[in-house]
């Protein structure tokens, strides 16, 4: 993973063998914020927890570290309940992915 001079584009390199699924992981991803700022709005931590972690196991395996960190961000701050640093976790991953730019071998 490498960030462009200007820090607009994040570049992931992937192996063309996950060209068919990667768009379709990216926009759950974009999802799973959505559905943690609307658990957040009803205090649901378990939710979120359980979001966080499915970030956490499934983002390596598809190459990006970055979401596997945030989501294990995501399920400790869940499981304290700490309302501020799920937001923030949650944009930094909004951040992530519009940074992003997939590139395939």
């Amino acid at each position: 993973m490498s960030a462009d001079p200007g820090n607009r584009k994040i570049v992931v390199r992937l192996d063309r063998d996950l060209e068919d699924i990667i768009p379709q992981y990216l926009e759950n991803r974009r999802k799973d914020i959505q559905e943690i700022l609307s658990a957040l709005e009803r205090s649901d931590y378990g939710t979120i927890r359980t979001l966080g972690h499915s970030m956490k196991g499934s983002g390596g395996t598809y190459g990006f570290d970055a979401i596997t960190l945030i989501g294990s961000s995501i399920e400790r701050s869940a499981g304290d309940g700490i309302e501020e640093s799920v937001r923030k976790s949650a944009g930094e991953l909004a951040e992530f992915l519009d940074r992003l730019q997939v590139e395939y071998d």
